[in-house]
């Protein structure tokens, strides 16, 4: 933009921040404060009140959208946050609904008087007002401008009264509050009362420009004492100034330098120039209550003294908050639920020292002896090691810190994994030598070696280290938080939101290590309940508690199939997890020591040693030496007699082969000797032997084979002659295959 050298410009109306660019208006002065200048005030009011976090709204003009550049620099030098900024061409509405939806608190608004009766009609409607807001507006409107009607909105006097309580203005000092006499010989108060009778105005504020009057005249006064000031400096150098033409740069220097010097106590206050040729001025700060503006204080820029009443005034009695505050809510385990599950789990530890001990006590009891003793301590262990994980599940961020978070992880996965490595692993461990012994065809030795057993459960074991020490190596575990939905406190009516959260132990790739974990753990518990299936009816002197073994793994597979999906789904559910959870361990153990033990116990008290010997049981005589022999010797019988019947079975087919045969030739023979005529000649019969004594006639008596029929006979049909005498006892092949099998099976299964 091109423009003459000397030329001076002076305004007392203008408030644009673009007219502070020396680039574009270089000999530009003005008497009315920029709109800028309001920034440094609301600034400083931010600070006092603690307010972090604003939003601002305006008016799409040049000026108002100047003024908002500046002051989110300023609020971003001193550390405060513009969260949202909104502007509208001519209809605020949508602008006010997005501030509201963005929870905005602290609002900034910057738009011209008119437009202001919209947006406040709109904030009214969408209820942007009340304790929880602060609305920060330009000051230089009219004090009743919200009565004015306006056609162009829908709101009330009234209505519009109920948005702006409480609001904030700032505008800079228009008239000189205190009652000095200025360079004019006047005093402020004395100007508005000859400007007032020469108005001869009923309502001053309806008078256009009547607020700039003090700015108007303080202009005058600035240029006459620059140009005084000039002449002066003229006069030094032999130049007038009548010598004065717009392409004098020397004269327009002199000039400038005298109004940039300007200082003076107008009626509009402090006359005074900044470097940009802006009205270095006092800003007053004001807030409507009930419908009028008091002021609240001074703010001087240059000085940074912020001169305060202490007359404001607050619907909760205090600032209101620049957002919602959020407060973290940690959900816990409740202590009720906590401590009931770890009484349960003390008892159950409890009980196990008693299996224990007990176990210790009557080690050279059958029952116990026969049992294998060392395994079940190895089992209780690992129930009590399980039951012992319950105290931790329930450790959270009410008992522990969060650096000690992550370190109860790892205790939780090593005790729980370790703990039932030991319960199940000793059970499954019997189930397994169970099995293989009656699964043997040669029974070459019928002691169970201790060995053996140790080294299922070591295998085990040893897995279950090696898995957990990589995954403790590679992902540890960490305290992760889960975030919900803010929730509105019950018990109070501050401006915050409950934040709850809840912690969680979680690694990098946990998906993969849980995989690795269940899965092996996964085969183990259906292979250990296929096992019990399959040895559910077996009994052995050397593992004399088989059957509650296997009633033990059925419970702990049935459990942990419930359990594991089901806290996988409610675990962010902290008091259904954690009982859930807590539930199926005491469960599992109190179930697996009662099978295990139960028996044991009622045995000992009711069979009690006698005079140091003890009392043979039930039980124990069902798993003595004699009946294993016994049971040992019918299986050989059973495995001949076998064989004895597929040789009969040969013979018999052996024998009606030849039963047959013979048949054919006597028919054959008997067609030969028929007579040439055609007549048959009648063959004399011919009766069998006599059996000797020692056999039993396979025939009916005086049963006869006729002459000329054929004779066929289904192999199953034709009885099978054996010795009488035969060491088998067998009076009939069909007979004895039947009942002598029936019977050793019969043996077999009651043992």
């Amino acid at each position: 933009m091109s423009m003459l050298v000397g030329k001076l410009l002076l305004g007392y109306g203008s408030s644009s921040p673009a007219l502070s660019n020396r680039n574009r208006f270089p000999t530009f002065f003005r008497t009315h404060p920029s709109a800028t200048l309001h920034n440094p005030t609301r600034v400083k009011l931010f600070k006092k009140f603690k307010w972090k976090r604003i939003a601002t709204i305006q008016e799409t003009q040049e000026v108002f959208t100047s003024t908002v550049e500046d002051l989110e620099e300023r609020v971003k030098d001193a550390g405060i946050e513009v969260a949202f900024r909104q502007n509208f061409l001519t209809d605020p509405a949508n602008a006010v609904r997005h501030l509201k939806r963005q929870d905005a608190r602290i609002i900034v608004g910057v738009f011209y008087e008119d437009m202001a009766r919209r947006v406040f009609c709109q904030v009214y409607k969408e209820k942007l007002y009340g304790k929880k807001y602060v609305w920060f507006i330009i000051g230089w409107y009219p004090d009743n401008w919200y009565k004015k009607w306006d056609p162009n909105i829908n709101c009330t006097a009234d209505q519009l009264k109920e948005a702006l309580e409480g609001h904030i203005t700032t505008e800079a000092v228009i008239l000189h509050p205190e009652n000095t006499v200025t360079v004019s010989g006047m005093t402020s108060q004395q100007f508005k009362q000859r400007l007032d009778t020469v108005l001869n105005a009923s309502d001053t504020s309806q008078v256009v420009g009547y607020p700039e009057a003090p700015l108007a005249y303080d202009a005058v006064w600035a240029l006459a004492l620059a140009l005084n000031k000039t002449a002066s400096r003229l006069a030094e150098k032999h130049y007038a100034l009548e010598d004065f033409n717009y392409y004098n740069k020397e004269i327009t220097h002199e000039i400038y330098s005298a109004m940039n010097a300007t200082r003076f106590l107008g009626v509009s206050g402090n006359v005074a120039f900044s470097s940009q040729g802006d009205r270095i001025a006092l800003t007053q700060i004001e807030q409507m209550i009930n419908g009028t503006y008091h002021k609240l204080g001074y703010y001087d820029f240059n000085s940074g003294n912020l001169e305060w009443f202490n007359k404001e005034k607050w619907m909760d009695g205090k600032p209101p908050a620049d957002h919602t505050r959020v407060m973290p809510f940690l959900r816990v385990v409740s202590q009720g639920l906590f401590f009931a599950m770890c009484g349960l789990a003390g008892l159950g530890i409890a009980a196990g020292v008693f299996c224990l001990i007990f176990n210790m006590m009557n080690v050279h009891r059958r029952c116990i002896a026969y049992s294998q003793p060392n395994i079940n301590n190895i089992t209780i262990i690992g129930c009590m090691l399980c039951l012992l994980c319950v105290f931790l599940l329930g450790l959270d961020g009410q008992f522990v810190t969060p650096d000690i978070y992550p370190l109860i992880c790892q205790l939780r996965a090593w005790l729980l994994s370790i703990g039932f490595t030991f319960g199940y692993g000793g059970m499954f461990s019997k189930i397994w030598t169970v099995h293989r012994l009656t699964t043997m065809r040669k029974r070459e030795r019928k002691v169970v070696k201790g060995w053996e057993l140790y080294l299922v459960l070591g295998v085990i074991l040893a897995l279950d280290i090696g898995v957990l020490t990589s995954w403790q190596v590679l992902n540890p575990l960490y305290r992760d938080m889960e975030y919900f939905e803010q929730e509105d406190p019950t018990n109070t009516e501050d401006d915050i939101k409950l934040q709850p959260q809840l912690e969680h132990c979680n690694a990098s790739n946990i998906s993969i290590w849980l995989g690795v974990v269940f899965g092996y753990k996964g085969i183990l518990l259906l292979f250990g309940i296929f096992l019990a299936y399959e040895t559910r009816s077996v009994k052995l002197k050397q593992v004399n508690d088989s059957r509650f073994v296997g009633m033990s793994i059925y419970n702990v597979v049935v459990l942990c199939v419930i359990t594991a999906p089901i806290t996988l789904i409610i675990s962010n559910q902290q008091d259904a997890a954690f009982a859930f959870v807590a539930l199926a361990i005491i469960l599992c153990s109190f179930l697996s020591m009662g099978l295990i033990f139960g028996p044991k116990i009622m045995e000992v008290i009711q069979n009690p040693k006698r005079n140091g010997l003890e009392i043979r049981t039930l039980t124990e005589s069902m798993a003595s030496k004699e009946e294993e022999e016994r049971h040992q010797r019918l299986l050989s019988e059973n495995e001949q007699l076998k064989k004895n019947i597929a040789e009969m079975e040969d013979k018999v087919v052996e024998l009606n082969k030849k039963l047959q045969q013979k048949s054919q030739q006597r028919v054959e023979l008997s067609t030969q000797e028929s007579d040439p005529n055609g007549m048959a000649v009648k063959v004399p019969e011919v009766l069998p032997k006599e059996p000797p004594p020692s056999y039993t006639s396979c025939l009916t008596p005086n049963r006869t084979i006729p002459e000329t029929r054929e004779i066929r006979t289904p192999i199953d049909e034709i009885p099978i002659c054996v010795d009488a005498n035969s060491d088998s006892g067998l009076a009939s092949g069909s007979i004895a295959k039947s009942s002598k099998t029936s019977a050793s099976d019969h043996e077999l299964e009651t043992f």
